[in-house]
């Protein structure tokens, strides 16, 4: 798939987008039949992306070998319904030999990962972005956290970069997102994507909403997608006494479960993806489960959520 189809069908999505869990079977190895189900389910219930063996989905605990596996799988699954999306990621030569598994495995872009470890200039991260879209045909998105945090003039000469196609945020700074959606604006105008990429972000997408981004990473979709698509379209619509609703009643005490343990954006999705009934196994290590008391809260929450839909039917 060539760059411009892939913008075209994340500019304006009908539904979140998914980011999938990976599921492991009770011997610690991925279960590729479970992780097919819970794709195929995610596309089922309206989600208009699958970005496949990502942050929720745990890349950096997969081998090579379980990655291109996964990819193949999600695939498989979406059946070309909607695109798929695969991480890559650590240094150059390894994220360009994930890239390359991923074009392989059929899917239909890219997020880039940040670099690992290494805290990079801003010339030796362009180098790298750069480098790895003109590894394969596949289009990338650059994810912006932790130690790969771009200015706007780098992210202007990303935008210029054959086979870049947008920006995924994870930091979380608004001013500088502000300066970099207008300096983008300003001196590379195109379809330049934008994602809102913090964890839960839908608690924090009105603030996005204010500077133009509209697209945005789901977690919960992978345990509650019927919360995720009613405060999506809640945000679509113009919709504020639901959003409203949905964001006090439901995604803010997440949030604030969820910050109760390290890790928990990715162990507390997992535990909410087997109290809905499908067993993806555990969490790898270094990450760790969830408190036992956390599940159960956990529990109440989602159907508490599921309770604040009903309030408005």
């Amino acid at each position: 798939m060539t760059p411009a189809p892939l913008t075209a069908r994340l500019s304006i999505p009908s539904g979140p987008l998914f980011f999938p869990v990976t599921a492991y079977g009770p011997d610690g190895a991925v279960d590729l039949d479970t992780y097919r189900t819970h794709v195929r389910r995610g596309v089922e219930a309206g989600a208009a992306a699958v970005f496949a063996c990502c942050g929720t989905g745990e890349f950096h605990a997969l081998t090579p070998e379980e990655f291109d596996g996964c990819v193949a799988a999600a695939v498989e699954a979406a059946g070309g319904r909607v695109p798929v999306v695969a991480g890559a990621g650590y240094g150059t030569a390894l994220a360009v030999r994930y890239a390359r598994l991923a074009e392989r495995a059929g899917a239909d872009g890219l997020l880039a990962m940040p670099p690992y470890l290494v805290r990079a200039a801003q010339e030796g991260l362009l180098r790298h972005y750069r480098e790895l879209a003109a590894a394969t045909s596949l289009p990338v998105v650059v994810y912006q956290r932790d130690n790969a945090v771009l200015t706007p003039a780098t992210v202007v000469e990303l935008a210029r970069t054959d086979g870049i196609i947008g920006l995924k945020d994870g930091h979380g700074d608004l001013d500088l997102m502000q300066r970099t959606v207008s300096a983008v604006r300003t001196e590379a105008p195109g379809d330049f994507l934008y994602f809102n990429g913090l964890p839960t972000a839908e608690l924090t997408q009105p603030a996005y909403r204010g500077i133009g981004i509209t697209l945005y990473s789901s977690a919960v979709f992978c345990f509650a997608p019927e919360i995720a698509l009613a405060c999506h379209t809640a945000f679509r619509t113009g919709d504020e006494a639901t959003a409203h609703r949905l964001l006090d009643g439901f995604y803010r005490p997440f949030v604030e479960l969820r910050d109760r343990g390290q890790g928990y954006a990715v162990s507390l999705v997992k535990a909410g993806v087997r109290l809905r009934g499908l067993d993806v196994g555990e969490v790898r290590p270094p990450l760790h489960e969830p408190a036992g008391d956390h599940v159960a809260r956990l529990a109440r929450l989602i159907e508490r959520g599921h309770a604040l839909l009903e309030e408005d039917k």
